[in-house]
Protein backbone atom coordinates (compact mmCIF):
# COMPACT_ATOMS: atom_id res chain seq x y z
CA UNK A 1 0.00 0.00 0.00
CA UNK A 2 3.09 2.40 0.82
CA UNK A 3 4.58 1.90 -2.86
CA UNK A 4 0.92 2.50 -4.21
CA UNK A 5 0.58 6.03 -2.27
CA UNK A 6 3.98 7.39 -3.47
CA UNK A 7 3.27 6.37 -6.37
CA UNK A 8 -0.22 8.20 -6.49
CA UNK A 9 1.47 10.97 -4.69
CA UNK A 10 4.03 11.26 -7.50
CA UNK A 11 1.71 11.02 -10.59
CA UNK A 12 1.03 14.70 -12.26
CA UNK A 13 -1.81 16.52 -10.81
CA UNK A 14 -4.90 16.31 -13.58
CA UNK A 15 -7.46 18.95 -13.61
CA UNK A 16 -10.78 17.32 -13.99
CA UNK A 17 -12.69 18.27 -10.89
CA UNK A 18 -15.46 15.70 -9.94
CA UNK A 19 -18.75 17.93 -11.48
CA UNK A 20 -16.93 17.95 -14.79
CA UNK A 21 -15.95 14.11 -14.12
CA UNK A 22 -19.87 13.59 -13.50
CA UNK A 23 -20.36 15.19 -16.77
CA UNK A 24 -18.40 13.15 -18.45
CA UNK A 25 -20.35 10.14 -17.49
CA UNK A 26 -24.04 11.10 -17.87
CA UNK A 27 -22.36 11.91 -21.24
CA UNK A 28 -21.19 8.76 -21.79
CA UNK A 29 -24.11 6.61 -20.22
CA UNK A 30 -26.85 8.42 -20.79
CA UNK A 31 -26.07 9.43 -24.69
CA UNK A 32 -28.25 8.55 -27.34
CA UNK A 33 -30.35 5.93 -25.53
CA UNK A 34 -32.93 7.99 -24.61
CA UNK A 35 -33.78 9.33 -27.95
CA UNK A 36 -35.29 6.24 -29.68
CA UNK A 37 -35.03 2.92 -27.08
CA UNK A 38 -38.25 3.93 -24.97
CA UNK A 39 -40.31 3.13 -27.84
CA UNK A 40 -38.11 0.36 -29.15
CA UNK A 41 -38.04 -0.96 -25.82
CA UNK A 42 -42.05 -0.52 -25.88
CA UNK A 43 -42.01 -2.05 -28.74
CA UNK A 44 -40.79 -5.49 -27.56
CA UNK A 45 -42.66 -5.27 -24.50
CA UNK A 46 -45.33 -2.99 -23.89
CA UNK A 47 -45.51 -1.01 -20.63
CA UNK A 48 -43.32 -4.46 -18.93
CA UNK A 49 -40.39 -2.72 -20.93
CA UNK A 50 -40.24 -0.66 -17.28
CA UNK A 51 -39.31 -3.72 -15.78
CA UNK A 52 -36.46 -3.86 -18.20
CA UNK A 53 -34.68 -0.49 -17.45
CA UNK A 54 -35.05 -0.72 -13.97
CA UNK A 55 -32.96 -4.11 -13.86
CA UNK A 56 -30.50 -2.29 -15.94
CA UNK A 57 -30.44 0.38 -14.02
CA UNK A 58 -29.87 -2.05 -10.76
CA UNK A 59 -27.38 -3.88 -12.65
CA UNK A 60 -25.74 -1.41 -14.12
CA UNK A 61 -24.64 0.56 -10.08
CA UNK A 62 -22.34 -2.79 -8.93
CA UNK A 63 -20.84 -2.49 -12.58
CA UNK A 64 -19.78 1.61 -12.64
CA UNK A 65 -18.85 1.24 -8.45
CA UNK A 66 -16.35 -1.32 -10.10
CA UNK A 67 -14.81 0.68 -12.58
CA UNK A 68 -14.41 3.83 -10.54
CA UNK A 69 -12.73 1.61 -7.86
CA UNK A 70 -10.26 0.68 -10.03
CA UNK A 71 -9.38 4.10 -11.46
CA UNK A 72 -9.18 5.44 -8.13
CA UNK A 73 -6.55 2.76 -7.62
CA UNK A 74 -4.68 2.39 -11.06
CA UNK A 75 -5.40 6.00 -12.90
CA UNK A 76 -4.05 5.34 -16.27
CA UNK A 77 -4.99 6.17 -19.70
CA UNK A 78 -5.02 2.39 -20.46
CA UNK A 79 -8.27 1.98 -18.42
CA UNK A 80 -9.89 -1.26 -19.06
CA UNK A 81 -6.28 -2.45 -20.79
CA UNK A 82 -4.71 -1.35 -17.79
CA UNK A 83 -6.20 -3.22 -15.44
CA UNK A 84 -6.37 -6.38 -17.71
CA UNK A 85 -2.14 -5.89 -17.90
CA UNK A 86 -1.76 -5.96 -14.08
CA UNK A 87 -4.34 -9.10 -13.90
CA UNK A 88 -3.79 -10.95 -16.20
CA UNK A 89 -0.64 -9.50 -19.14
CA UNK A 90 0.38 -7.92 -22.23
CA UNK A 91 -1.73 -9.91 -24.26
CA UNK A 92 -4.76 -9.72 -22.62
CA UNK A 93 -4.64 -5.51 -22.22
CA UNK A 94 -3.71 -5.71 -26.20
CA UNK A 95 -7.18 -7.42 -26.49
CA UNK A 96 -8.94 -5.47 -24.12
CA UNK A 97 -7.48 -2.14 -25.73
CA UNK A 98 -8.18 -3.03 -29.51
CA UNK A 99 -11.99 -3.64 -28.46
CA UNK A 100 -12.64 -0.42 -26.86
CA UNK A 101 -10.63 1.03 -29.22
CA UNK A 102 -12.52 -0.36 -32.02
CA UNK A 103 -15.85 -0.29 -30.91
CA UNK A 104 -15.62 3.56 -30.66
CA UNK A 105 -15.51 5.20 -34.11
CA UNK A 106 -19.00 2.42 -35.10
CA UNK A 107 -20.68 3.17 -32.25
CA UNK A 108 -19.70 6.91 -32.76
CA UNK A 109 -21.07 6.57 -36.00
CA UNK A 110 -24.42 5.13 -35.16
CA UNK A 111 -24.48 8.03 -32.28
CA UNK A 112 -24.04 10.69 -35.21
CA UNK A 113 -26.68 8.89 -36.95
CA UNK A 114 -29.24 9.19 -34.44
CA UNK A 115 -28.69 12.99 -33.83
CA UNK A 116 -28.61 13.39 -37.66
CA UNK A 117 -31.66 11.52 -38.01
CA UNK A 118 -33.83 13.91 -35.15
CA UNK A 119 -32.54 17.12 -37.85
CA UNK A 120 -33.61 15.56 -40.59
CA UNK A 121 -37.22 15.13 -39.22
CA UNK A 122 -36.99 18.67 -38.18
CA UNK A 123 -35.52 20.49 -41.20
CA UNK A 124 -36.27 17.93 -43.66
CA UNK A 125 -33.70 16.88 -46.42
CA UNK A 126 -33.81 12.90 -45.83
CA UNK A 127 -30.96 10.98 -45.94
CA UNK A 128 -28.45 13.89 -46.79
CA UNK A 129 -29.79 16.45 -44.04
CA UNK A 130 -28.89 13.18 -41.68
CA UNK A 131 -25.40 12.33 -42.89
CA UNK A 132 -24.19 15.98 -43.08
CA UNK A 133 -25.53 16.20 -39.30
CA UNK A 134 -23.67 13.25 -38.50
CA UNK A 135 -20.54 14.66 -40.24
CA UNK A 136 -20.46 18.18 -38.70
CA UNK A 137 -21.35 16.07 -35.16
CA UNK A 138 -17.85 14.69 -35.68
CA UNK A 139 -16.00 17.17 -36.51
CA UNK A 140 -17.28 19.32 -33.71
CA UNK A 141 -16.39 16.74 -31.14
CA UNK A 142 -12.68 16.26 -32.53
CA UNK A 143 -12.22 20.33 -32.24
CA UNK A 144 -13.52 20.07 -28.39
CA UNK A 145 -10.70 17.16 -28.16
CA UNK A 146 -8.20 18.48 -29.79
CA UNK A 147 -8.14 22.03 -27.69
CA UNK A 148 -7.24 19.49 -24.18
CA UNK A 149 -8.88 17.80 -21.79
CA UNK A 150 -9.90 20.81 -19.61
CA UNK A 151 -11.70 22.33 -22.00
CA UNK A 152 -13.18 19.01 -23.03
CA UNK A 153 -14.43 18.61 -19.12
CA UNK A 154 -16.18 22.42 -19.40
CA UNK A 155 -17.51 21.59 -22.90
CA UNK A 156 -18.73 18.83 -21.07
CA UNK A 157 -20.38 20.16 -17.68
CA UNK A 158 -22.29 22.85 -19.96
CA UNK A 159 -23.42 20.34 -22.30
CA UNK A 160 -25.08 17.59 -19.56
CA UNK A 161 -26.23 20.57 -17.61
CA UNK A 162 -28.67 21.60 -20.59
CA UNK A 163 -29.53 17.96 -21.40
CA UNK A 164 -30.65 17.25 -17.75
CA UNK A 165 -32.78 20.78 -18.00
CA UNK A 166 -34.26 20.10 -21.40
CA UNK A 167 -34.96 16.30 -20.33
CA UNK A 168 -36.50 16.74 -17.18
CA UNK A 169 -38.15 19.90 -18.24
CA UNK A 170 -40.27 17.70 -21.16
CA UNK A 171 -40.97 14.88 -18.82
CA UNK A 172 -42.09 17.64 -16.15
CA UNK A 173 -44.28 19.13 -18.82
CA UNK A 174 -45.75 16.16 -20.31
CA UNK A 175 -46.66 14.05 -17.23
CA UNK A 176 -49.95 15.59 -16.81
CA UNK A 177 -50.82 13.82 -19.51
CA UNK A 178 -50.37 10.62 -18.37
CA UNK A 179 -52.62 8.33 -17.98
CA UNK A 180 -52.54 4.65 -16.09
CA UNK A 181 -54.77 2.95 -18.64
CA UNK A 182 -52.04 3.13 -21.01
CA UNK A 183 -50.29 0.67 -18.17
CA UNK A 184 -52.75 -1.69 -19.31
CA UNK A 185 -52.32 -4.88 -20.59
CA UNK A 186 -48.82 -4.42 -18.48
CA UNK A 187 -47.18 -7.47 -20.62
CA UNK A 188 -48.88 -7.53 -23.87
CA UNK A 189 -46.32 -9.61 -25.34
CA UNK A 190 -45.93 -11.94 -22.30
CA UNK A 191 -43.28 -11.32 -19.59
CA UNK A 192 -41.20 -13.50 -21.44
CA UNK A 193 -40.86 -10.37 -23.71
CA UNK A 194 -38.68 -8.54 -21.45
CA UNK A 195 -35.21 -9.95 -21.69
CA UNK A 196 -35.60 -9.01 -25.42
CA UNK A 197 -36.15 -5.82 -24.48
CA UNK A 198 -33.92 -5.30 -21.81
CA UNK A 199 -31.30 -6.50 -24.60
CA UNK A 200 -32.17 -3.38 -26.79
CA UNK A 201 -31.41 -1.65 -24.07
CA UNK A 202 -27.80 -2.44 -23.17
CA UNK A 203 -26.87 -0.17 -25.51
CA UNK A 204 -27.90 2.23 -22.95
CA UNK A 205 -26.10 1.75 -20.35
CA UNK A 206 -22.96 0.93 -22.29
CA UNK A 207 -19.97 3.74 -21.27
CA UNK A 208 -19.20 2.80 -17.42
CA UNK A 209 -15.99 2.27 -18.36
CA UNK A 210 -15.33 4.97 -20.65
CA UNK A 211 -13.93 7.50 -18.13
CA UNK A 212 -11.42 5.17 -16.76
CA UNK A 213 -9.13 6.37 -19.67
CA UNK A 214 -9.27 9.63 -17.70
CA UNK A 215 -9.48 8.76 -14.19
CA UNK A 216 -5.66 10.08 -14.36
CA UNK A 217 -7.07 13.18 -15.71
CA UNK A 218 -8.89 13.87 -12.06
CA UNK A 219 -7.36 16.32 -10.07
CA UNK A 220 -8.02 13.48 -7.23
CA UNK A 221 -9.03 10.11 -8.36
CA UNK A 222 -9.19 8.58 -5.48
CA UNK A 223 -11.63 10.90 -4.10
CA UNK A 224 -13.24 12.24 -6.82
CA UNK A 225 -13.65 9.31 -9.17
CA UNK A 226 -15.79 7.38 -6.89
CA UNK A 227 -17.86 10.75 -5.92
CA UNK A 228 -18.50 11.25 -9.71
CA UNK A 229 -19.71 7.47 -10.60
CA UNK A 230 -22.31 7.82 -7.44
CA UNK A 231 -23.76 10.94 -9.10
CA UNK A 232 -23.88 9.80 -12.46
CA UNK A 233 -25.58 6.55 -11.36
CA UNK A 234 -28.18 8.48 -10.06
CA UNK A 235 -28.51 11.11 -12.26
CA UNK A 236 -28.69 8.16 -14.86
CA UNK A 237 -30.99 6.07 -13.71
CA UNK A 238 -33.72 8.79 -12.56
CA UNK A 239 -33.83 10.37 -16.07
CA UNK A 240 -33.87 6.83 -17.83
CA UNK A 241 -36.36 5.58 -15.85
CA UNK A 242 -38.31 9.08 -16.19
CA UNK A 243 -38.24 9.64 -19.56
CA UNK A 244 -39.04 5.60 -19.91
CA UNK A 245 -42.64 6.02 -18.10
CA UNK A 246 -42.82 9.16 -19.17
CA UNK A 247 -42.80 7.60 -23.13
CA UNK A 248 -45.57 4.42 -21.86
CA UNK A 249 -47.64 6.52 -19.55
CA UNK A 250 -47.91 9.87 -21.75
CA UNK A 251 -47.99 7.96 -25.75
CA UNK A 252 -49.69 4.96 -24.88
CA UNK A 253 -49.63 2.58 -27.60
CA UNK A 254 -48.30 4.49 -29.70
CA UNK A 255 -45.60 4.81 -27.98
CA UNK A 256 -44.22 1.64 -30.13
CA UNK A 257 -44.23 3.54 -33.26
CA UNK A 258 -42.90 6.36 -32.37
CA UNK A 259 -39.80 7.39 -34.38
CA UNK A 260 -39.11 10.52 -31.77
CA UNK A 261 -40.70 9.64 -28.74
CA UNK A 262 -39.07 12.63 -27.36
CA UNK A 263 -40.20 14.94 -29.84
CA UNK A 264 -43.88 13.62 -29.15
CA UNK A 265 -43.48 14.02 -25.68
CA UNK A 266 -42.47 17.39 -25.85
CA UNK A 267 -44.83 18.08 -28.18
CA UNK A 268 -47.99 16.82 -25.78
CA UNK A 269 -46.22 19.14 -23.24
CA UNK A 270 -45.62 22.22 -25.25
CA UNK A 271 -48.30 21.68 -27.64
CA UNK A 272 -47.85 22.18 -31.49
CA UNK A 273 -44.60 20.57 -33.16
CA UNK A 274 -41.65 20.39 -31.11
CA UNK A 275 -39.73 18.29 -33.82
CA UNK A 276 -36.79 21.38 -33.19
CA UNK A 277 -36.87 21.70 -29.58
CA UNK A 278 -36.48 17.60 -29.81
CA UNK A 279 -33.81 18.03 -32.41
CA UNK A 280 -31.53 20.18 -30.15
CA UNK A 281 -32.23 17.69 -27.51
CA UNK A 282 -30.86 15.00 -29.73
CA UNK A 283 -28.30 17.16 -30.95
CA UNK A 284 -27.01 17.74 -27.08
CA UNK A 285 -27.04 13.73 -26.49
CA UNK A 286 -25.26 12.84 -29.34
CA UNK A 287 -22.18 15.25 -28.72
CA UNK A 288 -22.39 14.61 -25.09
CA UNK A 289 -21.87 10.76 -25.67
CA UNK A 290 -19.28 11.14 -29.17
CA UNK A 291 -17.55 13.47 -26.40
CA UNK A 292 -17.03 11.23 -23.75
CA UNK A 293 -16.18 8.03 -25.88
CA UNK A 294 -13.97 10.27 -28.27
CA UNK A 295 -11.82 11.61 -25.02
CA UNK A 296 -11.86 8.11 -23.93
CA UNK A 297 -10.77 6.43 -26.88
CA UNK A 298 -8.15 9.10 -27.72
CA UNK A 299 -6.57 8.44 -24.12
CA UNK A 300 -6.86 4.82 -25.03
CA UNK A 301 -5.20 5.00 -28.15
CA UNK A 302 -1.74 7.12 -26.62
CA UNK A 303 -1.53 4.43 -24.04
CA UNK A 304 -1.72 1.46 -26.53
CA UNK A 305 0.84 2.61 -28.13
CA UNK A 306 3.15 3.46 -25.11
CA UNK A 307 2.95 0.06 -23.91
CA UNK A 308 3.85 -1.59 -27.44
CA UNK A 309 -0.15 -2.68 -28.44
CA UNK A 310 -0.25 -0.39 -31.47
CA UNK A 311 2.78 1.85 -33.25
CA UNK A 312 5.08 3.49 -30.76
CA UNK A 313 3.69 6.67 -33.25
CA UNK A 314 0.50 7.05 -31.32
CA UNK A 315 2.48 7.50 -27.90
CA UNK A 316 2.35 10.99 -27.60
CA UNK A 317 -0.30 12.30 -25.52
CA UNK A 318 -0.37 8.95 -23.18
CA UNK A 319 0.65 11.03 -19.79
CA UNK A 320 -1.43 13.68 -18.02
CA UNK A 321 -1.76 16.63 -19.14
CA UNK A 322 -1.12 16.19 -23.01
CA UNK A 323 -3.27 15.81 -25.87
CA UNK A 324 -3.33 12.61 -27.73
CA UNK A 325 -4.02 14.33 -31.08
CA UNK A 326 -2.45 11.14 -33.07
CA UNK A 327 -4.56 9.06 -31.42
CA UNK A 328 -8.22 11.30 -31.63
CA UNK A 329 -6.82 12.01 -35.53
CA UNK A 330 -7.30 8.04 -36.27
CA UNK A 331 -10.58 7.75 -34.05
CA UNK A 332 -12.33 10.56 -36.16
CA UNK A 333 -10.77 8.98 -39.31
CA UNK A 334 -11.90 5.76 -38.64
CA UNK A 335 -15.39 7.06 -37.67
CA UNK A 336 -15.72 8.81 -41.03
CA UNK A 337 -14.99 5.58 -42.80
CA UNK A 338 -17.60 4.14 -41.38
CA UNK A 339 -20.31 6.37 -42.21
CA UNK A 340 -18.93 6.66 -45.25
CA UNK A 341 -19.17 2.29 -45.23
CA UNK A 342 -22.86 2.91 -44.00
CA UNK A 343 -23.93 5.56 -46.33
CA UNK A 344 -22.43 3.65 -49.31
CA UNK A 345 -23.93 0.06 -48.41
CA UNK A 346 -27.36 1.83 -46.97
CA UNK A 347 -27.17 -0.72 -44.09
CA UNK A 348 -28.27 1.74 -40.97
CA UNK A 349 -27.08 2.61 -37.36
CA UNK A 350 -28.94 -0.35 -36.12
CA UNK A 351 -25.95 -3.39 -37.13
CA UNK A 352 -23.23 -0.68 -35.75
CA UNK A 353 -25.35 -0.79 -32.43
CA UNK A 354 -24.96 -4.43 -31.59
CA UNK A 355 -21.59 -4.63 -33.06
CA UNK A 356 -20.71 -2.23 -30.55
CA UNK A 357 -22.19 -3.77 -27.72
CA UNK A 358 -21.10 -6.60 -28.12
CA UNK A 359 -17.32 -5.03 -28.05
CA UNK A 360 -18.56 -3.46 -25.05
CA UNK A 361 -19.39 -6.59 -23.14
CA UNK A 362 -16.64 -8.14 -23.76
CA UNK A 363 -14.55 -5.67 -22.38
CA UNK A 364 -16.86 -5.25 -19.08
CA UNK A 365 -16.53 -8.94 -19.04
CA UNK A 366 -12.22 -8.92 -18.75
CA UNK A 367 -12.54 -5.88 -16.76
CA UNK A 368 -14.73 -7.42 -13.95
CA UNK A 369 -12.43 -10.33 -14.05
CA UNK A 370 -9.59 -8.15 -13.96
CA UNK A 371 -11.05 -6.51 -10.75
CA UNK A 372 -11.60 -9.82 -8.84
CA UNK A 373 -7.85 -10.08 -8.63
CA UNK A 374 -7.08 -6.17 -8.61
CA UNK A 375 -9.47 -4.77 -5.79
CA UNK A 376 -9.03 -5.88 -1.79
CA UNK A 377 -10.14 -9.23 -1.15
CA UNK A 378 -12.84 -7.48 1.14
CA UNK A 379 -14.73 -4.33 1.41
CA UNK A 380 -17.06 -2.79 -0.65
CA UNK A 381 -15.31 -3.03 -3.53
CA UNK A 382 -15.04 -6.31 -3.73
CA UNK A 383 -18.61 -6.99 -3.14
CA UNK A 384 -19.95 -4.86 -6.17
CA UNK A 385 -17.31 -6.90 -8.22
CA UNK A 386 -19.09 -10.28 -7.27
CA UNK A 387 -22.47 -8.02 -7.97
CA UNK A 388 -20.68 -6.89 -11.73
CA UNK A 389 -19.92 -10.22 -12.78
CA UNK A 390 -23.20 -11.79 -12.69
CA UNK A 391 -24.28 -8.40 -14.77
CA UNK A 392 -21.74 -9.04 -17.32
CA UNK A 393 -22.98 -12.45 -17.76
CA UNK A 394 -26.33 -11.63 -18.11
CA UNK A 395 -24.99 -9.20 -20.80
CA UNK A 396 -23.16 -11.74 -22.29
CA UNK A 397 -26.15 -13.99 -22.84
CA UNK A 398 -28.29 -11.33 -24.25
CA UNK A 399 -24.90 -10.23 -27.03
CA UNK A 400 -25.24 -13.87 -28.74
CA UNK A 401 -23.72 -13.93 -31.81
CA UNK A 402 -22.55 -10.15 -31.74
CA UNK A 403 -19.52 -11.86 -29.85
CA UNK A 404 -18.41 -12.74 -33.05
CA UNK A 405 -16.62 -8.77 -33.92
CA UNK A 406 -14.24 -8.95 -30.47
CA UNK A 407 -13.82 -12.25 -31.38
CA UNK A 408 -12.14 -11.27 -35.03
CA UNK A 409 -10.95 -8.25 -33.39
CA UNK A 410 -9.17 -10.48 -30.49
CA UNK A 411 -7.70 -12.29 -33.31
CA UNK A 412 -6.12 -9.49 -35.06
CA UNK A 413 -4.48 -7.84 -31.88
CA UNK A 414 -2.83 -11.19 -30.97
CA UNK A 415 -2.21 -11.37 -34.60
CA UNK A 416 -0.19 -7.81 -34.89
CA UNK A 417 1.59 -8.40 -31.24
CA UNK A 418 2.73 -11.72 -32.97
CA UNK A 419 4.23 -10.05 -36.42
CA UNK A 420 5.34 -6.42 -35.60
CA UNK A 421 4.11 -6.02 -31.75
CA UNK A 422 6.76 -4.84 -29.27
CA UNK A 423 7.50 -5.40 -25.78
CA UNK A 424 7.69 -2.01 -23.20
CA UNK A 425 10.48 -1.59 -20.54
CA UNK A 426 7.31 -0.61 -18.38
CA UNK A 427 5.26 -4.15 -19.19
CA UNK A 428 8.68 -5.91 -18.69
CA UNK A 429 9.30 -4.43 -15.47
CA UNK A 430 5.92 -4.80 -14.20
CA UNK A 431 6.02 -8.32 -14.60
CA UNK A 432 8.97 -8.80 -13.13
CA UNK A 433 7.89 -7.80 -9.17
CA UNK A 434 7.27 -10.69 -7.21
CA UNK A 435 4.09 -9.64 -6.52
CA UNK A 436 2.39 -7.77 -9.82
CA UNK A 437 -0.97 -7.52 -8.91
CA UNK A 438 -0.64 -5.52 -6.07
CA UNK A 439 3.30 -3.87 -6.70
CA UNK A 440 2.67 -2.87 -10.62
CA UNK A 441 3.01 0.56 -11.14
CA UNK A 442 -0.34 2.75 -10.41
CA UNK A 443 -0.07 4.74 -13.59
CA UNK A 444 2.58 6.34 -16.05
CA UNK A 445 5.29 8.02 -14.40
CA UNK A 446 5.91 11.73 -14.94
CA UNK A 447 7.30 12.37 -18.81
CA UNK A 448 9.68 15.08 -19.85
CA UNK A 449 7.50 16.26 -22.97
CA UNK A 450 11.19 17.42 -24.49
CA UNK A 451 12.71 13.51 -25.21
CA UNK A 452 11.24 10.40 -26.16
CA UNK A 453 8.33 9.18 -23.89
CA UNK A 454 8.96 5.15 -24.35
CA UNK A 455 13.16 5.82 -22.95
CA UNK A 456 11.75 7.71 -20.52
CA UNK A 457 9.78 4.99 -18.89
CA UNK A 458 11.99 2.71 -17.67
Amino acid sequence: MSSETSETKSRPAGRLTVFQGTAMYVGAVLGTGVIALPALAAEAAGPASLLAWLALVVLSAPLAATFAALGARHPDAGGVSTYARLAFGDRTAAVVGWCFYLAVPPGASAAALFGGAYVSAALGGGRTTTMVTAVMLMAVVTASNAVGVQVTGRFQFALAGLLVALLLVAVALSLPHASTDNLRPFAPHGWAAIAPAAALLVWSFAGWEAITHLAGEFRSPGRDLPRATTAAVVIVGVLYLAVAFAVVAVLGPGAAHAEAPLGELMARGLGGNARMLAAVAALLLTLGAMNAYFAGAAKLGAALGRDGALPAWLTRGSTVGEVPRRSLGVVSSLALLTLAIVTVTGLGARPLVLLTTGSFVAVYAVGVAASLRLLPKRGKARTAAIAALVAVVIMLLMSGRYLLWPLAVTGAALLYLSLGGRRTDRATSDEATSDGVTQAVVAAPPIDSSSDPIERMS
